[in-house]
């Protein structure tokens, strides 16, 4: 039995939390602390688990750059209680037999909760769709799927993918690149381009395969989630869908908010992101469009890389940045601090609409009597230097490295066990 005492749940009311087995049990005010671990949380905003869509744990076939055990660790020091595994692992996850390995090895590791992503097509390669019901009707109960650091970009295949996964209510979520736009690409198209002269990636070659797709959504009645949005007119064509009734959601990432296109000038390959950091005018956007409920998630897309892949010179280095462990308090900068969001609509869109997207019904609950034991204490008033060698992930490419962010998650809670301590990973 585990008791946290004087926790500001979601910001606002103060309480002392009960928790018996894998059960929030009690909330109230002087719990009797007989038989319980007490940990006091005064000053800690107690939120529900986090959960992120977007992540990617790399194994099979990549473990130099991440395995499931240690993405999940970093998941836990994050406040995140569940992580959506993206597909392009090598073997790829577009076979129900890898999804639900990736599924086995998440249990195995016990930080967090792994739902496999299934590949949209066969080895992501744009070509046919792999075996998306099969993937479904698995252990692993795979219900989205995303060809993500791919965008489908075939507009048959992609309609196709939309009505075969709208017959058991599953979603596919597109990386929104028209690839003939982007050919040898490597920053956001703009004067910074210009200046420095690396080729430039233009927001349209994102706005134009969101808008498609948001049309086919429509045509075929059929869910469609957006990732990692980074343009003010992608924002733009997101608020018109769900004007018209589309059935769209989207995301945005901690660094798609908080970082622009000007850090290129570094040529630091730490910044080198796939969609590329945008202008001032687009970050502005997104945060306006997480505040009025245009953008429903924030998504880490957390991609580790090896040392190699990212300690070179910037055409060489990968696309991807880490972002499990700095996750909540970049969004404390940029949107809580500011008085954009506050912490209610945080468990909005880092925790319950996730969890309603991704169809995880003991996920993204509210902190209330009965309810699955998955928790996250932050405390907003301890401040963190950012270094990526202290970090639990096995990769050092954070773009937040030796920058001081707000906050800490304290303690994380999956299912009644504390996988996070005082801001240590437990063993």
């Amino acid at each position: 039995m585990i008791l946290f005492t004087n926790a500001s749940i979601l910001g606002t009311q103060t309480a002392d939390i009960r928790i018996d087995g894998e059960t929030i049990t009690e909330i109230g005010q002087g719990l009797d602390p007989a038989g319980a671990e007490v940990i006091d949380a005064t000053g800690l905003i107690a939120l529900p688990g986090l959960v992120d869509l977007h992540t990617h744990l790399r194994q099979p076939g990549h473990e130099d750059a991440e395995t499931v055990l240690s993405g999940t660790k970093a998941a836990a020091a994050g406040g995140f209680t569940c992580v959506h595994a993206m597909a392009n692992t090598t073997p790829t996850q577009d076979t129900a037999g890898v999804v639900e390995q990736v599924g086995k090895l998440g249990k195995k590791a016990g930080y967090a909760y792994v739902q496999p992503v299934g590949a949209v097509t066969v080895g992501l390669k744009g070509e046919k769709l792999a075996e998306l019901e099969a993937m479904y009707e698995s252990r692993a109960n795979v219900t989205m799927f995303s060809d993500d650091g791919m965008c489908v970009s075939d507009p048959v295949l992609m309609r196709r993918a939309l009505e075969y996964v709208r017959t058991f209510g599953g979603v596919i979520a597109q990386h929104a690149q028209e690839p003939r736009l982007t050919e040898g690409a490597q920053m956001h198209e703009g004067e910074v381009s210009a200046e420095i002269g690396l080729a430039g990636w233009p927001a349209v070659a994102e706005e134009s395969i969101i808008a498609r797709d948001c049309l086919l959504a429509k045509h075929v009645g059929s869910r469609l989630h957006v990732l990692h949005v980074s343009t003010k007119g992608s924002v733009d064509i997101i608020r018109w869908a769900k004007g018209l009734g589309i059935d769209v959601t989207a995301e945005a990432t901690p660094h798609h908010i908080s970082l622009d296109h000007t850090r290129a000038r570094t040529y630091d390959p730490r910044f080198k992101v796939n969609p590329p950091l945008r202008t001032d005018e687009d970050i502005d956007a997104l945060k306006a469009g997480l505040a009025d409920g245009t953008i429903d998630t924030i998504g880490t897309d957390h991609a580790p890389h090896p040392v190699e892949a990212k300690d070179c010179e910037w055409g060489a280095g990968a696309f991807g940045m880490t972002g499990l462990e700095t996750a909540l308090a970049v969004v404390h900068k940029e949107l809580v601090a500011p008085g954009l969001l506050d912490w209610a609509d945080v468990a909005r869109v880092m925790s319950t609409k996730p969890a309603e997207i991704g169809r995880m019904a003991d996920q993204g609950r509210p902190i209330a009597v009965g309810e699955p034991a998955n928790l996250c204490f932050y405390n907003p008033d301890k401040p963190v230097t950012v270094r990526g060698k202290e970090q639990n992930t096995k990769s050092t490419n954070t773009p937040w490295e030796g920058m001081t962010l707000p906050g800490q998650v304290t303690h994380t809670v999956f299912r009644g066990r504390i996988t996070c301590r005082e801001g240590k990973v437990t063993e």
